[in-house]
């Protein structure tokens, strides 16, 4: 048995938790329960993180590192007896206004970054649902999107720079414009690769106007083709959002935003720039491209409105579980052209397995989350049988089983079927290569 209370003599009691009730609450994330590990260790360096490290090597232990633990892919759970790498503690941030720059500690809630840069006249475009409690450790791992990823990227995007520790403890500086893009292949490797501890991050001028409304369609096929007219006529939106009827009428019944419950589908949009003419023209052309298609408008009159309206979008999650207790959050993306049928046909499997159902998303990048809506006495593995069976249908339709939220415990099994043969040799080999004993985040990812 490991001595972990001599690293908790070393490190220090407060920082290394043994007691079973710390370490039964480092099992879960925000869906999925996990073993109880053996110790969870709270660092505040990385010189601690080294040593972490260092003695679940040397112990043969594996390495769960977790952030905020508000993952919906089972990433941060521990698969087996192990330590938990808590990185809460790690918050250190620092803004360099001149560079534009934000150096960040893993444990660094995603929403701080924007909040200390703002003064500046900056901001970080990244923006998860969950960007008020998410880090930007989990950002890393999932290389999480948001709302704005259409126009403005995903987090990946905004690395310029990495401090990471391997599987060996050793510490490795990572710049983002080498040669031999290296963060490209460690952002989104969801934590089985290397473990990372600091980040430099791009940070962009904040827009001067932005201007939002929201429309509301009869059926999903017409916000889809309006969608796609308004990008086809040259808009950028800054967010475009979709939301089917099942998710407008969870949100009014639970909080009452004054969304239209008659409507089939809901687009919310933001268009934003410096040049306030050019965001009112590309406003009014979304406009009248989704009029083309009979939508309903409502365009947000001040800030305080159009708030009001993103409020609405971010209270899907919440509103859904006043309609059931528990629920399963898939995230796919499919070619915009497809995202009608794909609609559809998860639409008629919810149906199919007789659970309720909705779906909202990103449409315009064709990332769509579709939420299967169950209850304590429901056959938890027809659940699991319903989400693989909306990866087949993402599959089906060219897209891939995962947009942001990773593949880590939940998909693995559909990995085998979206990815060849060849292909996944090649990711295990590239584990192989970074972590040999296979100690870091074991049970994910790959099948």
């Amino acid at each position: 048995m490991p001595n972990l209370r001599a690293l908790a003599a070393e490190l220090g009691e407060a920082k290394v938790k043994l007691d079973l009730a710390d370490r039964v609450l480092h099992r879960y994330d925000a869906i999925t329960e996990g073993k109880i590990p053996l110790a969870v260790v709270y660092p505040e360096t990385t010189k601690e993180v080294v040593r972490v490290v260092r003695f679940a090597r040397e112990a043969g232990l594996p390495l769960f590192v977790r952030g905020a633990a508000s993952g919906l892919s089972g990433g941060a759970v521990p698969t087996e007896e192990g330590i938990v790498l808590a990185t809460n503690r790690m918050t250190r941030l620092e803004i360099d206004p001149k560079a534009r720059l934000a150096r960040a500690q893993v444990g660094v809630v995603t929403a701080w970054v924007s909040e200390r840069a703002k003064p500046f006249g900056l901001y970080y475009p990244p923006d998860p649902a969950s960007f008020k409690m998410s880090t930007i450790g989990g950002n890393l791992a999932e290389n999480a999107g948001g709302p704005q990823c259409f126009k403005k990227g995903v987090t990946g995007d905004y690395v310029v720079a990495a401090q990471v520790v391997d599987a060996e403890g050793r510490v490795h500086e990572i710049p983002g414009r080498a040669a031999h893009d290296v963060l490209g292949l460690l952002v989104g490797s969801e934590g089985t690769l290397v473990v990372f501890t600091e980040v430099t991050l791009r940070l962009e001028p904040l827009p001067r106007h932005t201007r939002t409304l929201a429309a509301f369609f009869e059926r999903v096929e017409d916000a889809a083709a309006a969608a796609f007219e308004a990008i086809r006529w040259g808009a950028m939106p800054a967010k475009l959002e979709f939301l089917d009827q099942g998710c407008i009428r969870a949100v009014e019944a639970a909080f009452g935003y004054g969304l239209d419950t008659g409507a089939g589908a809901m687009l919310l949009v933001d268009t934003d720039g410096d040049d306030e003419a050019l965001v009112e023209e590309e406003l009014e052309l979304v406009a009248d491209a989704f009029a083309a298609h009979g939508a309903r408008i409502q365009r947000a009159r001040d800030a305080a409105e159009a708030d009001r309206l993103w409020q609405a979008r971010r209270a899907v999650s919440p509103a859904l579980g006043r309609i059931k207790p528990y629920k399963l959050n898939e995230d796919i993306a499919v070619p915009r052209s497809k995202l009608v049928e794909v609609v559809h046909k998860i639409r008629d499997l919810g149906e199919a397995f007789g659970f309720p159902l909705v779906q909202f998303g990103h449409i315009g990048d064709g990332n769509l989350h579709p939420n299967i809506l169950y209850g304590p006495g429901d056959d938890v593995a027809r659940v699991h049988e319903l989400a693989h069976a909306i990866a087949r249908v993402a599959l089906e339709a060219g897209g891939v089983i995962t947009g942001e939220h990773g593949v880590g415990l939940l998909k693995r099994a559909f990995l085998a079927e979206a990815v060849d043969e060849a292909t996944l040799e090649a990711f295990r080999a590239l584990k192989r290569a970074f972590d040999p004993a296979g100690l870091l985040n074991p049970g994910k990812l790959l099948p």
